[in-house]
């Protein structure tokens, strides 16, 4: 006999994630969470998984206040985060030190229930914050990232979830980022599990290839105990299926959450409101069915963050040829499941070996690198000594887990930090600035400015309209300009004393191949260089990229310094 269903809205976190890059902001959302505390929902998700970026990257807002002010308007549901295991909210493995002290303070300020999740499905990278969720007392869901490869099977999938039931955790989640799992896959593997252990199941899908109601279907009759959906203005396309369609559609059957729905419409309300504010962003691209997904299986995510990417680096007409790059970057690196920080990984190489005119791996990214040594830990399927070689060359490749290699940071980071005068609010600025260190000082000193919204309908006519940048004169002196959005103003990250950085052809140049910013300039005027030898190292697309010596030489001139913003095409520096 089943129960009763439950439902986790995700409205608060990976709906506008999916739809709008996760800029809904703090005080939006706190009307919004006043009534769906009314609902009685079994929980609410609303912190983790990009939140914490987007927060101090963008929204120039603290994401540990979030949660605070969350938990006042919360009162009777529980706040739920997605913990990506030893990644935290990252994008790559922090010490134990550092994982025992993020979960502790999540749980102080008003998590509740952590789904932990690891992005190659290596549970011995999952260990260390699991521990902690039970220490601290708050609700453990182990996830198991469900795809599709020639070395992923329902029965493998099982065989997972009983080594997590073996870690204590209080419940399951089928955490199915890119909308891949079928009704026939949905039952076998909740029935599957079932058979196999007593513990309540989540299906967690994004409805980007159309799918992921009548696999919820197939759940719910399978006997699956919660699933996640979002409120209808904020779900489909890469988001969920809709909290009210889904709700509707068991009334009065042995599986009816009993939620009042004309509650549930007083919330649809507020967040039809909210989806007018934020439509300048709402990209087309993410609200449609696309089939597709089921080749490329990139999660609904990391789908609007490929095309914003694209669209910054002036080739969202190479979308296409990204998407079909995907899966062959993803065969190479031993079928990993494309959820974050795998997707970044991923996506981000499939774009350089893309915008680098199919000449693949000639720009490799650090986290590419790691990737394949073995520092986030082991692939679903072994990479190939050719595709290692072209990535890594013959340096070794690890098998412990990767944490164990990693010293711990946060008292050496503290006083780091203590001393740039950076901490305001004590161990949870430490712990931002650990998380963050390249973003976080100009967010804990205040000088982060709220990226302005577009207005809705205001788009210009064609990606190539918009100026990537743009020189402007005040009083005389000239200002570099990089323009983030066109919705009726322009928003500038950037505006400095113009430096003079050439483009064009330079004898001995060497240019950047994309947007970013420059984090570190490596080498000084004067340096001997070796081909090869790493330069610039830029942030673009949350990613770190190197830029490489391509012939010996002394370096005779430097065009750039850390924090530039810099164009395709620059001449950062000069070897001769």
């Amino acid at each position: 006999m089943h129960t009763r269903l439950l439902i986790t809205d995700t409205t608060l976190r990976d709906a506008h994630q999916s739809l709008i890059a996760t800029r809904m902001k703090t005080e939006d959302m706190i009307p919004l969470a006043r009534t769906i505390d009314k609902v009685g929902f079994f929980s609410v998700e609303a912190w983790g998984g990009a939140t914490f970026d987007s927060s101090i990257r963008y929204l120039a807002e603290d994401p540990w206040d979030r949660v605070r002010l969350l938990k006042e308007e919360l009162k009777h549901t529980p706040i739920q985060m997605l913990l990506r295991g030893q990644n935290l909210v990252g994008y790559r493995h922090y010490p134990d030190d550092v994982v025992d002290r993020f979960v502790t303070h999540a749980y102080s300020v008003g998590v509740d229930i952590f789904r932990v999740f690891d992005a190659l499905n290596d549970i011995r990278n999952m260990r260390e914050s699991m521990k902690m969720v039970k220490e601290v007392g708050a609700h453990l869901q182990g996830a198991i990232c469900y795809t599709t490869s020639p070395v992923n099977s329902i029965p493998g999938f099982i065989e997972m979830v009983k080594e997590l039931y073996s870690f204590n955790c209080d419940s399951i989640c089928i955490k199915d980022m890119a909308g891949l799992i079928m009704p026939h896959a949905a039952r076998d593997l909740i029935t599957g599990i079932k058979d196999e252990i007593d513990i309540p199941v989540d299906l967690h899908s994004h409805s980007t290839s159309g799918i992921a109601s009548m696999s919820y279907q197939a759940a719910i009759e399978a006997g699956v105990d919660i699933v996640d959906t979002a409120m209808s203005p904020f779900a489909l396309g890469t988001s969920q299926p809709p909290t009210e369609s889904v709700v509707a559609s068991q009334k009065g059957t042995s599986r009816d959450p009993g939620l009042d729905l004309h509650l549930l419409l007083e919330v649809r309300d507020i967040c039809s409101k909210m989806r007018e504010k934020y439509g300048g962003i709402l990209d087309p691209i993410s609200e449609r069915v696309d089939s597709n997904v089921l080749l490329y299986q990139l999660p609904g995510g990391m789908i609007s963050n490929l095309v914003s990417q694209l669209r910054e680096q002036d080739a969202l007409d190479k979308l296409d040829d990204v998407f079909m790059e995907v899966p062959r970057v993803r065969a190479d690196l031993g079928y990993p499941p494309l959820v974050t920080p795998t997707s970044q990984i991923v996506g981000t190489q499939a774009v350089l070996n893309v915008l680098l005119g199919g000449d693949r791996y000639r720009n490799v990214t650090n986290e590419v690198k790691d990737y394949v040594r073995g520092l986030y830990g082991k692939p679903p399927a072994p990479i190939s000594d050719e595709v290692r070689k072209l990535i890594i060359g013959d340096e070794p490749v690890i098998t412990v887990r990767p944490a164990d290699l990693l010293e711990p940071v946060f008292e050496k980071m503290k006083e780091q930090a203590i001393a740039d005068g950076l901490i305001k609010k004590g161990d949870e600025d430490v712990l931002t600035y650990i998380l963050y260190p390249a973003i976080a000082p100009s967010f804990l000193k205040g000088e982060r400015k709220p990226e302005e919204l577009p207005v809705k309908n205001q788009r210009l006519s064609s990606p190539a309209d918009i100026p990537h940048a743009m020189e402007v004169e005040v009083d005389g002196e000239v200002f570099n300009v990089r323009i983030l959005s066109v919705g009726g103003s322009a928003v500038a990250s950037s505006a400095a004393p113009a430096q003079k950085i050439p483009r064009g052809d330079i004898q001995g140049g060497i240019k950047s191949n994309m947007q970013g910013m420059v984090l570190e300039v490596v080498v000084n005027r004067g340096s001997e260089v070796k081909k090869g030898d790493l330069l610039v190292v830029l942030e673009a697309m949350k990613m770190e990229n190197p830029i490489h010596a391509t012939t010996d030489g002394r370096v005779s001139d430097i065009f750039v310094n850390a924090g530039d913003v810099v164009q395709s095409g620059d001449v950062l520096l000069v070897v001769e």
